[in-house]
């Protein structure tokens, strides 16, 4: 009888430390869980028609893993549809942008924002990604792990007005 026990111990044990283990470093707060028997319509991606080229010496070299002809490239698509200039994507900051560049970094600007906020993503992510073990119930952790930083529309709506700043679009207060 005393084995039996021993067993049953060590065994919830090991089913209580693997569920304290690693997820390869990255915390899932938002859990899609597939509902169907169907394909994932996600995974496939639309592309153009294969064509034959004109000729065969204008193709470019077989590059692995790269880009295809076919392959889809939504910025590009975007700009066409809204009547752009597709160059524009390679180009950098235009001379018509220099003006709105230079106002957004007159107070200074934070090198490697992009990294520490990832840093800082990732740690919000870890620290609340553990916090709801048994997840009694529908659990959006996303949510709770982010609520905090919210803002609340209203109350900022009020605090600008206060301060004389136009609203124009906020909708009238009740």
């Amino acid at each position: 009888m005393r084995k039996a026990n021993i067993f049953i111990l060590l065994t919830a044990s090991a089913v209580v430390l693997s569920a304290c283990g690693s997820r390869n470093g990255d915390v899932q707060l938002t859990r899609f869980q597939k509902t169907s028997d169907g394909p994932d319509e996600f995974t496939v991606l639309p592309t153009g028609p294969l064509q034959a080229p004109d000729s065969y010496a204008q193709l470019p070299t077989p590059n692995p893993g790269g880009r295809n002809l076919v392959d889809p490239n939504p910025e590009a698509e975007g700009i066409d549809a809204l009547g752009g200039n597709q160059a524009a994507l390679n180009r950098g900051i235009s001379a018509n942008e220099v003006g709105l560049v230079n106002h957004v970094r007159r107070k200074g600007v934070t090198p490697g924002i992009r990294q520490t906020l990832a840093r800082e993503d990732e740690e919000i992510r870890r620290k609340h990604g553990r916090v709801n073990i048994l997840r009694l119930g529908p659990v959006d952790d996303y949510t709770n792990a982010y609520k905090r930083q919210w803002l609340d529309a209203d109350s900022e709506r009020v605090r600008l007005q206060r301060r004389g700043i136009a609203t124009p679009s906020a909708p009238p207060p009740e």
